[in-house]
């Protein structure tokens, strides 16, 4: 089992799906994902490019805060510090990939568009290893334009992205720990990993989920 998982054992895949949730509805001051999504084409003119861009880089500054007040102390903090990075993450993630789709015209209410967010999450080089071992049936772009929803895809899902989490946050922790005694260095690798982290999701959920009535996008 990952470290991280035995230094949280309270977060499951539910939690994931939990995390999507509040990411898509939002609550408060929190925007939803479609809302933020449409204030930044609003502030782009229509700029469906530039939108999206604005999302990544408005996200990425986040996560790397996120990252660094997260990853300030050391060993005895990981049983509180690893569950807060893990949820801002997921949290994070998950807004952005789903104000992409809702830019690129998904609806965020269906079920096989959730997938996909989620599926990206992994990131490409995770996703493409699970296609081929058969664990997943088909790309985030396939899922979200599959011709229906598999509940059963739900859970294998979420769990894939919870394992993927926990190896990202616990394993960084763990491999950092002695840079955490030297003040202020384990938040910065926490901030550039988790930037860098959000970047790349972002980007690669730019590229996968097509904007629907492009070739290899159903109605």
């Amino acid at each position: 089992m990952p470290i991280g998982a035995r230094l949280a054992p309270q977060l499951s895949h539910g939690f994931v799906r939990e995390m999507l949730e509040r990411a898509i509805n939002g609550g408060g001051p929190f925007l939803g994902a479609a809302a933020q999504a449409d204030l930044r084409r609003t502030e782009a003119a229509g700029d469906e490019a530039a939108a999206i861009s604005a999302l990544v880089e408005g996200h990425v500054r986040v996560a790397g805060a996120q990252g660094f007040l997260t990853n300030l102390g050391g060993l005895l903090t990981a049983t509180i510090a690893i569950p807060a990075n893990i949820s801002g993450l997921a949290l994070l993630q998950c807004h952005l990939v789903a104000g992409i789709a809702h830019l690129r015209g998904y609806d965020l209410a269906d079920g096989r568009v959730r997938n996909a967010v989620l599926a990206c999450l992994l990131g490409e080089d995770t996703v493409g290893d699970l296609v081929r071992s058969g664990s997943l049936p088909a790309t985030p772009m396939g899922m979200a334009t599959s011709p229906v929803h598999d509940p059963g895809l739900d859970q294998r899902i979420a769990r894939e992205v919870m394992t993927e989490l926990f190896g990202r946050v616990g394993g960084r922790r763990m491999a950092t720990s002695v840079a955490r005694r030297v003040p202020l260095l384990g938040g910065g690798i926490g901030a550039v990993s988790d930037g860098w982290s959000t970047y790349r999701v972002g980007r690669y959920a730019e590229r996968e989920l097509r904007p629907r009535g492009q070739s290899g996008a159903r109605p």
